[in-house]
């Protein structure tokens, strides 16, 4: 006696769409410029030397790269130092930020969200996919919500077998 089952993929029925944040990973290298090394005794930015430094700096070596910039010392560096730097990297890098390696990409991810075309979501029943290879910064699920909830009928968080529902549009 052969028995024979049919089974239903109720998922794929569901019309569920999966949006995954990690299609918003934005490749290229990544570059975290410590300000730190141009501080005299760890302490002080002299200008002068700060100026020469960035006279003869070699900025071709931030070519096509993201950089944040920062200071892990602990030490005031004013604003026109970081500014001088940013000003240096803009002709070579593809983007430069004041901040960590989390912060260059917390900005990436939320460029990229921000570029999505959301009108291809409207009406839909979205899931935001919460695992995955690429570490997405918290940030990017903030700014995918804000982006989708005027648009989706409904938007959850997870995978379409479990997920955290987060909106419902009341019709």
């Amino acid at each position: 006696m052969e028995i024979q089952e049919n089974i239903i993929n109720k998922v794929a029925q569901s019309g569920l769409v999966t949006l995954d944040p990690a299609q918003f990973y934005v490749e290229g290298e990544r570059v975290v410029y410590d300000i730190k090394d141009n501080l005299f005794h760890g302490l002080i930015l002299k200008e002068k030397d700060f100026r020469e430094f960035v006279k003869n700096h070699d900025w071709a070596q931030y070519q096509d790269k993201y950089v944040a910039v920062t200071c892990t010392a602990d030490a005031i560096v004013p604003a026109w130092a970081y500014m001088l730097l940013a000003n240096k990297m803009a002709p070579y890098a593809k983007e430069v930020v004041f901040g960590n390696a989390d912060v260059l990409e917390t900005v990436l991810f939320v460029k990229a969200v921000k570029s999505l075309d959301v009108e291809q979501y409207r009406n839909q029943r979205i899931v935001i996919k919460g695992c995955g290879d690429v570490p997405v910064p918290v940030s990017a699920y903030v700014e995918l919500t804000q982006q989708l909830t005027p648009v989706a009928k409904s938007l959850m968080f997870g995978e379409p077998c479990s997920t955290v529902p987060i909106y419902k549009r009341k019709d």
